[in-house]
């Protein structure tokens, strides 16, 4: 028996360095076929009759190596026996999009702009395509054999409780996890059923283990047992067995909480927060502003002067509409409008509403279109406002909402946002009670604590198209 596992475990192990070298190989294969797929979109026989010449040989080859340093920061070759496709793929996109910033960076240090923009847009839509989608079938293919029993890793749980039990309703209904479940180990009563199957007392795990191959253990008892699971830990410790302790977190279900170590101190999180990160941060950062500027330079700067003669023509007053807002940890802000109302003395008190008679004619279509949101790319050129991110209110709204709505504060830890996942989803607009605010709310909170980079381009791309359409929610 001794024999047997000792020869698994070393399967294992090839199983875990074939697979690494295996997508590290693959990865540089689509990245050169990315490549040369690219340089041929871009360029034909005539440009470059001998293929690779002088300059973009360099680049080729800088390509690689950039690539080989990234993969390294991002340990995108780790392999975890549970894993989802999603994050599989964020951490992916993440890995090319700083090489392509590196490269970038390198290109203009260097100052080597005679190289083709068409090319390096190609090149990255080739390859970030054919490596998202080379790992997804991975996957794919890991669970399948796994599901085979081929790269299985046997376990066992030890305790009988309601975690105990979602522990292994997990383990059993995920065959690609590649799990072999050997049974439970627990001091209570526990009725066995179907592949439920008790082992002993949990001091029976080390006889158990000296005549059974266990290769991972999944601890699901109270963590007020102290002794008992530190007796566990250096045991499973001194059999190499992975030692796995699931906490008894019931009471706050739903909750997508975070682990961090302060040194050696666990802390957890009341929430996730990706943006509490400093490269999510900085690149969120860096696109708000050349997204600006973008907007600025192409749109803004001719689209103004219209609006503003529309505006003037409409009704007295000035073009820009400012007003104090809730920003960043509550810190109160000027928000930049085009002015959509008739000067009135309640624009900072009373909420638009449908068929305002404050809204002036030209103010609808601003409105309906959310072109009177344009000038906040200015508030994000500044800092008090990103691209995306929870809409900002009114003071009085922050100070009523707070006191009603559950967690309406927490819209506040990350900065508020021209546009929002609760726009694009209809929570926008008037709010003509508590229930809409709480939706809003509560989709609000969702994004803090989802938040990613592709996310950010969805919700963009979804309220440009709304802009076409026409939003019936905007008052």
């Amino acid at each position: 028996m001794h024999a047997k596992a000792a020869i698994q475990k070393v399967m294992m192990q090839r199983y875990s360095k074939f697979f690494k070298a295996l997508h590290f190989i693959v990865d540089i294969f689509i990245l050169n076929v990315a490549i040369i797929l690219a340089f041929h979109t871009r360029f034909t026989a005539d440009d470059y009759p001998l293929g690779f010449q002088d300059k973009y040989v360099v680049l080729y080859m800088v390509f690689n190596i950039v690539w080989v340093l990234v993969a390294l920061v991002f340990r995108i070759y780790e392999l975890y026996r549970v894993v989802r496709v999603d994050n599989v793929i964020k951490n992916l996109i993440k890995a090319v999009g700083l090489h392509l910033l590196l490269i970038s960076i390198f290109i203009v240090s260097l100052k080597w702009y005679y190289f083709s923009r068409e090319f390096l847009f190609y090149t990255y839509l080739y390859f970030g395509m054919l490596v998202v989608i080379s790992r997804t079938a991975f996957l794919i293919f890991i669970g399948h054999i796994r599901s085979a029993g081929i790269n299985t890793r046997t376990a066992v749980i030890i305790g009988s409780g309601p975690v105990a039990l979602e522990t292994y309703n997990l383990l059993a209904n995920h065959s690609e996890y590649g799990f072999e479940f050997l049974g439970f180990f627990t001091d209570d009563e526990f009725e066995e059923d179907k592949g439920r199957k008790l082992l002993g007392k949990i001091d029976d795990i080390e006889k158990f283990a000296e005549n059974n191959k266990v290769d991972e253990v999944f601890c699901a008892i109270p963590l007020a047992k102290t002794e008992k699971i530190r007796s566990l830990m250096n045991f499973t410790d001194r059999k190499m067995i992975r030692f796995k302790l699931v906490p008894d977190f019931r009471g706050f279900y739903n909750q997508k909480m975070a682990l961090e170590f302060y040194e050696d101190l666990p802390v957890l999180l009341r929430r996730a927060e990706p943006l509490q990160n400093a490269f999510n941060s900085a690149v969120k950062r860096f696109f708000d502003i050349m997204f600006s500027l973008t907007v600025i330079l192409t749109i803004l700067s001719w689209v103004t002067p219209i609006i503003a003669i529309l505006i003037k023509i409409n009704s007295k007053g000035p073009v820009f509409f400012q007003q104090k807002r809730s920003g960043k940890v509550n810190q109160v802000f000027n928000c930049l409008k085009f002015r959509t109302m008739y000067v009135n003395d309640d624009s900072d008190e009373v909420q638009a509403t449908e068929n305002d008679p404050r809204i002036t004619t030209i103010g609808h279509f601003l409105r309906r279109t959310s072109l009177d949101e344009l000038p906040q790319f200015f508030n994000v050129i500044t800092g008090d406002m990103s691209v995306v991110g929870p809409r900002p209110h009114m003071l009085k709204h922050t100070e009523e909402y707070s006191k009603e709505i559950d967690k309406f504060m927490v819209r506040h830890l990350v900065t508020p946002g021209i546009t929002g996942l609760a726009q694009v989803r209809g929570y926008r607009g008037e709010t003509k009670g508590s229930d809409l605010m709480y939706r809003r709310v509560r989709t609000d909170v969702w994004y803090i604590e989802n938040w990613s980079f592709l996310l950010d381009l969805q919700i963009i791309f979804q309220t440009v198209l709304n802009g076409f359409k026409g939003d019936k929610m905007a008052a």
